[in-house]
């Protein structure tokens, strides 16, 4: 064999490693990407309420579902993908009388919930990954990274307005918990759903 042949055939998996790799990272970031647009979605599913300045949103829900169905990394990236978004100016943000465009309202009433999104994803994606992945871990994992969110927006609107303990629990806190409670439920069972469908159509799974 040639010099030249030898060269050649190295060439070949070296190119078929790097298109590999490169398939890899298109894909992760496709689905980081898809991750931003749903919780930008879920985020124009506002309702105001009148006696706070955070309204009540389906964001939770998405930060909860994404935690449970992607990877640490990948629920983060989705995370920060989206507050990099709504940071730039785009309309990723929940509509309302308290917000303010672009990088102004990661810093408004809302922005403890906003910035404490990435970390409770990956902790629930963490949480999920070191368990049986059941509906129980799944409804375990969900209720930490929203108590998470919670505790992060109710932190922020303290130190914002400087209210008392009682008044800012009674605002940020306390009117979330019987919604948030359905959006756990939610996310738990969806996520749970999608990987027994997953574990049946898996070729190594056992045929009917």
């Amino acid at each position: 064999m040639t010099t030249e042949s030898r060269l050649s055939e190295s060439r070949v998996p070296a190119a078929g490693v790097a298109l590999v790799a490169s398939s890899a990272w298109l894909r992760r970031a496709g689905v980081v990407l898809a991750g931003s647009l749903f919780v930008a979605a879920c985020a124009h599913v506002a309702l105001p309420l009148y006696f706070t300045p955070v309204p009540l949103t389906l964001q939770p829900f998405a930060v909860l579902l994404l935690g449970l169905l992607l990877s640490p990394r990948l629920a983060a990236a989705a995370l920060l993908a989206y507050l990099g978004e709504g940071a730039i100016g785009l309309p990723v943000f929940s509509p309302g009388p308290a917000s303010a465009p672009g990088l102004a309202h990661l810093f408004g009433p809302t922005g403890g919930y906003l910035l404490a999104y990435p970390v409770a994803a990956m902790l629930i994606s963490l949480l999920f990954r070191l368990r049986s992945r059941g509906f129980s871990s799944a409804l375990a994992s969900a209720a930490v990274g929203n108590l998470v969110i919670l505790s992060g927006g109710a932190l922020w609107l303290a130190a914002l307005t400087h209210a008392s303990l009682p008044m800012v629990l009674t605002q940020a806190f306390f009117p979330f918990l019987p919604g948030d409670a359905l959006k756990v439920v939610a996310a738990a069972a969806l996520a749970t759903e999608w990987q027994r469908l997953r574990h049946r159509n898996s070729p190594s799974s056992p045929a009917n």
